[in-house]
């Protein structure tokens, strides 16, 4: 281990999108706590995530390979994570979270010494129908910000302090539908919204977006901001409660998002499979063993976040197509180019889409495999690094795996109820 660092702290919140941030240049004051954690220390400016949702988000940030080789073709984990290589260095394991799509249903458990995804599935049965139950009468979508605190917290404060730990959060509360706390919702938007009309605004947004009229555009955008300026209310009390446990300096600390959120820009909401910057610009802020306060320009990867965090306990991170982000890279990277990749669906099931970014600006392609064969469609962007992204599009063929329907037996009535609340499904 580095210097003073023992811990491995990873905080990740789901759909926020950098530019909805106080410190990446957005106009209001939605993140006072991350902007100081950022000031203090490393931010990443042109940080983009390896897709746009996270079914294939999550599995590439835990594991430091594109979705297309971290999952197989049911959305299963297919790849090791960062609790198996940490958890192979000595350190205490645990993960605290309620996104279904990455619960223990699809094998993100493995190698966490405690993995809470809010589903209960290990209790008894009629434990868990009363859960549900209870969810549906308190409107609750997914554990709040405030109760993955209290359960990481209550987890960290269990440990003897002779192991060395690393510790996983996900915050859901920017995730649709927005519905954030009155105190919270007045600093964005002056009149009552209730749950019932947030959601089906939200569901509305994503089935007909041209329905939506420009007042209803800024109510979603407003109801969203809340919900991350109470996320940045809690990041924050997590940050204030490991100083006061004096576990802070010793702790290498990671904030980044799975994607970002839509509002229209290109005629859809929420976060379908495209690849524009409102789904893949994300914040990735590091605290660092070895690096106090820097702002980084380069572009950078959330695939580049487990060889990052590898290299704080130097651990060997062969193998992964990321780089360490820190200790800061030298002048060369100034002109890396990273890659973002996302399944179509429905009638566009069988193409992938690709995005090229680099300070120099983007590029974009759709594949689609038959056989050994590529056809690439929707060419445009950057001429020099369209052809970087067809080098790396022709480099995934190999990874490239057919797209099958779930079965009702993958997807249990909890996981279901709780996607058709979050918008997922009608």
């Amino acid at each position: 281990m580095s210097g003073l660092t023992r811990n491995v702290i990873l905080l990740s919140a789901d759909a926020l999108r950098a530019d909805h941030l106080s410190c990446y240049g957005y106009d209001r004051e939605t993140s006072p706590n991350i902007d100081r954690f950022a000031s203090e220390n490393v931010q990443l400016l042109n940080a983009y995530s390896a897709s746009s949702h996270t079914r294939e988000a999550v599995p590439a940030l835990l594991t430091g390979r594109y979705p297309d080789e971290a999952i197989d073709e049911k959305y299963h984990l297919d790849a090791p994570t960062v609790a198996t290589y940490l958890k192979s260095e000595g350190y205490a394991t645990a993960g605290f979270h309620s996104n279904p799509f990455v619960s223990r249903a699809y094998g993100y458990d493995r190698d966490f010494d405690v993995f809470d995804d809010d589903l209960h599935l290990g209790k008894h049965k009629i434990i868990a129908l009363a859960q549900r139950a209870l969810d549906k009468l308190r409107n609750r979508h997914y554990a709040r910000a405030s109760e993955i605190n209290e359960r990481s917290l209550d987890w960290i404060d269990s440990l003897d302090g002779g192991q060395p730990f690393f510790l996983w959060n996900h915050y859901m509360d920017p995730h649709g539908p927005y519905e954030p706390i009155d105190a919270y919702r007045k600093r964005f938007h002056d009149e009552p919204v209730s749950d019932k009309h947030a959601q089906n605004l939200y569901k509305r947004a994503i089935r007909d977006p041209g329905s939506i009229s420009d007042e209803e555009r800024e109510t979603l955008i407003n109801l969203y901001d809340a919900e991350i300026r109470y996320t940045d209310e809690h990041v924050g009390a997590f940050l204030d409660a490991l100083a006061d446990r004096d576990l802070l300096d010793e702790s290498a600390v990671i904030f980044t998002a799975d994607h970002g959120d839509a509002f229209g820009e290109h005629g859809y909401y929420e976060h379908p499979r495209y690849l524009h910057d409102e789904l893949t610009r994300v914040p990735l802020l590091i605290k660092h063993p070895e690096v106090s306060e820097a702002t980084v320009t380069h572009a950078a990867s959330t695939v580049d976040v487990l060889p990052t965090i590898l290299s704080v306990v130097n651990a060997d991170p062969e193998g992964l197509p990321g780089e360490p982000l820190v200790p800061l890279a030298s002048e060369d990277l100034e002109d890396r180019a990273i890659f973002c990749q996302a399944r179509g669906e429905g009638q566009d099931s069988a193409v992938r889409r690709f995005r090229a970014c680099s300070i120099a600006g983007s590029a974009f392609a759709d594949a689609r495999v038959s056989g050994s064969e590529i056809e690439l469609t929707n060419q445009k962007g950057n001429a020099v690094l369209s052809e970087r992204l067809s080098d790396h599009i022709a480099s995934r063929i190999a990874e490239f795996k057919p797209i099958e329907k779930r079965t009702e037996e993958q997807e249990t009535k909890a996981i279901n109820d709780r996607l058709e609340a979050l918008g997922y499904k009608e």
